[in-house]
């Protein structure tokens, strides 16, 4: 009897202990069961610019979760063009005992800023805008619908719809300064602008000359560091990278003036009932960005600026 009761016992330790076993495994089971997925939300980024660096426009995961984000490559690294190039992120949770590392690949084309003529432009940032880095050159509305080149002075000076020239009619002024067009093909609905842009507002010259440091500094950080004649109120320094030269202008009569000593360019922005229109001016020798009004027939470059 004294037996059976030994073997009764022996058999409730080891029932024990296997229980107490597979009790330990099933909550180890249980903690490695509620770790959770961190889950990373991150959509393709829109086409970007070739010149532009990253940014958080592009680099814009978001987690579910607190943690940290490494993207690969990193903000500031200038991509060259192409089309479905990755990028990605690696997403390591704030809370790594309850979460999981994640990590995702998206894909981003980078392209030229085109006109309907093919012209391909630089481009920059500056603040949270981003604006051509050059003159506007084409010859077509962004329809297709051509943009006449108006020759003769006479005939300049009598429109009232969109044209452009060179200054004095030179190509090789052209092919520096950009074309010269009348404040009508800046507002023609057909669009002066290519697809994805538009000529500049005064309320985005004023936002850039704002961020630039305002009337007194602006103009300089505006001002390719070469093509512009000696001056000794003013250094040209092209912080900006906006890269502006003094491609002068075209009058109501047709004639061409200030070239060398002034860059103009029209703004977007109508003064209602009003021969004038809105227009920009920076001097040679004077460091302020001036935002001013002239007649709608004169000849001024344009700038467009991202939509």
């Amino acid at each position: 009897m004294k037996m059976k009761n030994r073997i009764l016992l022996a058999e409730k330790l080891i029932l024990g202990i296997f229980l107490a076993t597979f009790i330990g495994c099933s909550s180890n089971d249980e903690e490695t069961l509620i770790k959770q997925e961190s889950i990373i939300t991150w959509g393709n980024p829109e086409d970007m610019y070739s010149g532009l660096a990253l940014s958080d426009t592009e680099l814009n995961a978001t987690a579910n979760v607190p943690g940290a984000f490494v993207y690969t490559p990193a903000i500031g690294t200038v991509l060259s063009l192409g089309a479905n190039q990755n990028l990605k992120i690696d997403f390591t949770p704030t809370d790594a005992v309850n979460y999981n590392t994640a990590t995702k690949t998206v894909t981003i084309n980078v392209v030229n800023a085109t006109d309907f003529d093919g012209n391909v432009y630089k481009v920059v940032a500056i603040g949270n805008q981003i604006w051509m880095a050059e003159n506007l050159k084409a010859t077509h509305y962004r329809n297709g619908d051509l943009i006449p080149n108006i020759t003769d002075n006479t005939e300049w000076g009598n429109l009232t719809t969109g044209a452009w020239s060179f200054y004095a009619n030179s190509d090789a002024n052209g092919n520096l300064y950009g074309r010269q067009y009348n404040f009508y093909a800046v507002v023609d609905p057909r669009g002066l602008a290519p697809e994805g842009w538009h000529v500049a507002s005064n309320a985005e010259w004023t936002a850039l000359n704002t961020f630039l440091g305002g009337d007194d500094v602006a103009a300089p950080k505006l001002k390719a560091t070469s093509g512009w004649p000696f001056s000794t109120f003013t250094t040209p320094n092209n912080e900006s990278g906006f890269s502006a030269l003094p491609g002068g202008a075209r009058d109501t009569n047709g004639i061409p003036y200030w070239i060398d000593f002034a860059a103009f360019w029209w703004t977007s922005t109508d003064i209602p009932n009003s021969a004038d229109a809105n227009m920009i001016t920076v001097y040679k020798n004077e460091s302020y960005i001036g935002i001013n009004n002239d007649f709608k027939d004169e000849g001024y470059s344009v700038r467009c600026i991202k939509n």
